[in-house]
């Protein structure tokens, strides 16, 4: 039997890495925007909601190799399922690598990481050398990532609006019970 929807585990775990690809990517945006006094604060804040999302994205993908990726529809065809897989699996690095190389960041700077219930002093003091070339690449792949998350968010709407064939009632929780309507033919 084919299965074209996503299950509840799935389509949980895209929306919460998605909210928190946008909360952590706009404490990055803000970073040069806020204040001296409250400056360490929000990097940290940064941080912490990043390591989460690195996690996430670690059971996430945990998650995908024991629960396979639904069917597509059958009229997709080779070219769309190829640039399919290619985005998503550059998507994948990319929310694996952004945060690891912030954490480099946020290390080589000197910086320490609160808990609230406690600290953690990785004891390395601030090194430019180190720190300002890996600064700028994780906010170089962040902007990639940015791009690419919204090249997949408009083929998911035109996979809805033009084509209405269903792919993106697979991810969205009230949309995949409902069936697809027929899909529009590619012209």
């Amino acid at each position: 039997m084919m299965t074209t929807s996503y299950g509840r585990g799935a389509i949980a775990f895209h929306w919460v890495v998605a909210l928190l690809v946008v909360w952590v990517g706009a404490l990055g945006l803000l970073h040069d925007s806020w204040p001296k006094r409250s400056h360490l604060f929000w990097i940290n804040i940064h941080a912490l909601f990043g390591l989460a999302l690195w996690l996430l994205v670690i059971a996430r993908y945990g998650w995908r190799l024991a629960h396979p990726v639904p069917d597509l529809p059958d009229d997709i065809g080779p070219l769309y399922r190829r640039l399919s897989r290619a985005a998503h699996l550059t998507l994948y690095a990319l929310l694996f690598i952004i945060p690891i190389i912030g954490i480099v960041t946020f290390i080589w700077h000197g910086r320490v990481l609160d808990l609230g219930l406690f600290r953690v002093n990785f004891g390395i003091p601030s090194n430019r050398a180190v720190f300002e070339p890996t600064e700028d690449l994780h906010g170089y792949l962040a902007y990639a990532l940015f791009a690419l998350a919204g090249v997949h968010i408009l083929a998911a709407l035109w996979h809805h609006f033009v084509r209405r064939d269903g792919v993106l009632a697979r991810m969205w929780p009230q949309l995949a019970a409902s069936p697809p309507r027929p899909a529009q033919p590619l012209k």
